[in-house]
């Protein structure tokens, strides 16, 4: 098919460095390329799959048989306080324009991997702050009419690692958004990001092939009556009061567990890592594990941050 490209590996667009290969592929560097893109798609009945900086993928070894679509909208204009940000744009390289222009609100984000348009769907967050806490609108096109939409912050729904976008049945596309920041000492703002990259070096298993996070941390709220003495002395904000689903892997004994080529990392345990040529069918099997034995000890079901991409 026109502007289609065959039969292209995934593993290389994954963090995890897993995956097979697209049966069809395509970057789209503007909304008429992503209309244009799933029209085509839907022409041919294929399925299609949309990808961001891959940095929360977990795909099948078989890789995906349909399309996936990589909008690759780079753009920052800035307005005032106010930054346009294209979907493709790499978290990381808007905080480096906020350095640059001596715009505060974002250094909560410093090391976090991934696209905007990424950041947006899962209303990605770390520190304490959140996606959600700046934008001002979102941009998107409705995958079923290829109709533009335009939403204001209340209207995406931002939810905890969640939105409208995100949510079971949508089918829309973030195109950009808009950030509401504040004048800042470029220094200052400089150091809050690097701190924040330290501290994901330090803590992180960084070494390894990873996608971050594989659950979410558990709201406080949910855990049983019976172990909640025991996990009140762990509880972190972020941005309400949770409790670190590394700390409930660690207690069910976890650290260091393998299969395959996958472990879960002793570095922290909310991490499986790619230590070894891992498949995906290594990283299902910890996932697995994980949820049952944390059931087991606690009575919590925890709940995955991972998307999948299946053939």
């Amino acid at each position: 098919m026109p502007n289609f490209k065959e039969n292209i590996p995934l593993d290389k667009f994954s963090s995890y460095r897993i995956g097979g290969p697209s049966r069809y592929f395509v970057e789209a560097k503007n909304e008429r390329a992503v209309a244009q893109s799933v029209r085509e798609a839907k022409s041919e009945d294929l399925r299609y799959f949309v990808l961001g900086g891959g940095t929360n993928l977990l795909i099948d070894d078989d890789g995906f048989d349909g399309l996936v679509l990589k909008p690759n909208i780079n753009f920052i204009r800035q307005k005032g306080d106010t930054l346009h940000v294209g979907a493709g744009v790499l978290v990381s390289d808007l905080l480096n324009f906020t350095i640059e222009k001596g715009l505060s609100g974002l250094e909560w984000a410093g090391g976090l991997p991934g696209t905007i348009g990424g950041a947006v769907r899962g209303n990605a967050g770390a520190f304490g702050g959140e996606t959600k806490d700046h934008i001002g609108t979102v941009q998107s096109i409705d995958a079923d009419t290829l109709e533009h939409r335009d939403r204001n912050n209340p209207q995406c729904a931002f939810g905890y690692r969640s939105s409208y976008f995100k949510e079971a049945g949508r089918d829309e596309i973030v195109l950009d958004a808009t950030f509401h920041l504040k004048k800042g000492n470029p220094d200052k703002i400089r150091t809050a990001v690097e701190e924040k990259i330290s501290y994901r070096k330090e803590r992180h298993p960084m070494e390894y092939p990873n996608i971050g996070s594989i659950f979410k941390n558990v709201p406080a709220e949910r855990v049983p009556r019976a172990h909640r003495a025991r996990v009140k002395d762990v509880i972190k904000t972020d941005p309400f009061p949770v409790v670190p689903t590394a700390y409930l892997i660690s207690e069910a004994g976890l650290k260091g567990v393998s299969s395959g080529g996958a472990m879960i990392s002793p570095k922290h345990p909310n991490f499986i890592v790619n230590v070894l040529h891992a498949r995906a069918a290594d990283v299902r099997a910890l996932i697995a594990l994980i949820k049952s034995e944390v059931k087991k000890k606690f009575g919590i079901e925890l709940e995955e941050e991972v998307v999948y991409v299946s053939s």
